[in-house]
């Protein structure tokens, strides 16, 4: 394992990279627009979803809110240049719907758009390939008034909404992801309630999901009558890597359960065209799935250009062990509801004392993993890991931020992604979470995922050794050596 000296070393000298990725390679990061933007009443811009969940007295730490954030409204052009002196070659940002869309219906705000187009224009001129993000949680609060994403209404006024994004960036964005994590808008905000709206309804849940993958449908039809056709469309998911803790039968079926609320719910329709028969069986005392109406299947299961991974943990699941008397420990936040529908009763459990800030278990074998799976499922699509990373309690030390455990993670999860190439897997690229350490959803600010630290109070920026690290990664194409 590389000690810290050598990490120190690492940061500090170019590395020769032991292990050579592909030619063409996008080495990026992501960042997700409520968490850094701020500026929540400028130019236009409405209320969405997260602004009325941060302002809800206990809903996040501390009574954070993204009202500042880290302020890149106003700061965007000096964190372009940071990414292009960090080596990135591909930047994941998302688009705010109630900046450009304050009502959810209707035309665009052109301010809203122009600060896209203003973003996009910088990080082309600096050589940083734009991967535009339609959906990273922030829906129009007038459009959850309305129902949320439970309504079916909502996922076409997606589609209307991705239109006019589609229109005004389409002749500079060449990638775009429809949805980042629809499994986190549905079950953790309408099932357990632990992200914005903060619904507990596991049905309305249920209903969310689907109306997020026939909002993906819709988009990618509205963009594709748009972008030209160089464009490649996809969508990030954050599929659950599920293992059971033995191979028990009641075990097993406890996998299963949670393999199909985490994951085959999405891929059923987008990679089959079906829903699961175990999924509606499973949940048929909630729903009889009577949303789904007929061609729905039809308009989600289309192809795809490309397919987005996010991955942090894998879960480790068994049938009931006993009553439970502690937090449960999928990593999803606290809460007296669960987002796991009709299979509230499933357990999780940590197998590996090598825990981040966030109480997750540190395993890159999860993301080959990962890799390999989606590699068999969808043959012949490209992939990309969407979002990668930790956090980690770092602390400014004379002016610095040293953060070898965070190297140490991101050199075994890049090497897990090496590995899955090797096995024949085609990534073509890896964006490391986060830029910037910014607005942790429920968490607030109390959680830094970021490459580069942000002094909330000065907004300062102090790229950390990680980020030292990643961008001689980055310019090398490949690894250095681990001992």
């Amino acid at each position: 394992m590389t000690t810290t000296d050598n990490i120190g070393t690492a940061t500090t000298t170019a590395p020769a990279a032991a292990t050579r990725f592909p030619a063409g390679f996008l080495w990026g990061s992501a960042t997700a627009s409520y968490q850094i933007e701020g500026a929540v009443r400028e130019d236009g811009r409405t209320p969405s979803i997260w602004d009325t969940f941060s302002h809800t007295p206990g809903k996040v730490l501390n009574g954070d809110t993204g009202d500042v954030a880290v302020d890149h409204y106003h700061r965007w052009r000096d964190d372009v240049r940071l990414m292009a002196d960090l080596g990135l070659t591909a930047y994941r940002f998302s688009v705010a719907w109630p900046r450009v869309q304050p009502t959810g219906r209707g035309p665009a705000v052109q301010r809203g758009l122009d600060f896209y187009r203003g973003l996009v224009d910088e990080l082309l001129a600096n050589g940083i390939k734009p991967v535009a993000t339609l959906y990273h949680w922030d829906l129009p609060q007038e459009l959850e008034n309305a129902g949320g994403w439970p309504v079916r209404d909502t996922a076409h006024r997606f589609a209307e909404y991705a239109t006019l994004v589609g229109e005004a960036l389409g002749d500079r964005v060449e990638q775009w992801v429809t949805l980042n994590e629809p499994w986190c808008s549905a079950f953790l905000g309408y099932g357990s309630g632990v992200h914005a709206p903060g619904r507990t309804d596991p049905a309305a849940a249920l209903r969310a999901a689907h109306h997020l993958n026939l909002g993906h449908g819709l988009a990618t039809s509205a963009l594709r009558g748009v972008l030209p056709g160089r464009a490649q469309i996809g969508l990030s998911l954050n599929p659950s890597v599920v293992r059971s803790l033995t191979d028990e039968p009641a075990d097993l079926d406890a996998k299963r359960r949670i393999d199909a609320l985490a994951n085959r719910v999405f891929t059923g329709p987008l990679l089959k065209g079906a829903y699961p028969e175990d999924l509606i069986a499973d949940t048929a005392r909630l729903t009889d799935w009577s949303f789904v109406q007929d061609g729905d299947t039809g308009i989600i299961h289309q192809p795809l250009d490309f397919i987005g991974l996010n991955y942090y943990t894998p879960a480790i699941v068994s049938a009931p062990r006993a009553e439970r008397t502690g937090a449960r420990l999928d990593g999803h936040g606290a809460s007296d509801h669960s987002p796991w529908p009709a299979s509230e009763d499933v357990e999780f459990h940590h197998v590996n004392d090598d825990v981040t800030a966030m109480g997750w278990p540190v395993d890159p074998t999860g993301l080959s993993d990962l890799l390999l799976d989606y590699t068999a499922q969808a043959p012949g699509v490209p992939l990309y890991v969407t979002e990668n990373g930790a956090a980690y309690d770092d602390v400014v030390v004379d002016g610095a931020v040293h953060d070898p455990d965070r190297v140490r993670y991101l050199h075994a999860h890049l090497g897990a992604v090496h590995d899955a190439i090797a096995r024949g897997a085609d990534v073509r690229g890896y964006f490391l979470w986060s830029l910037l350490d910014n607005f942790e959803w429920a968490y607030g600010y109390s959680k830094r995922f970021g490459a580069v630290y942000v002094d909330y109070e000065t907004q300062q920026r102090i790229p950390k050794s990680s980020a030292t690290w990643y961008a001689q990664v980055a310019r090398a194409g490949g690894l250095p050596a681990q001992d």
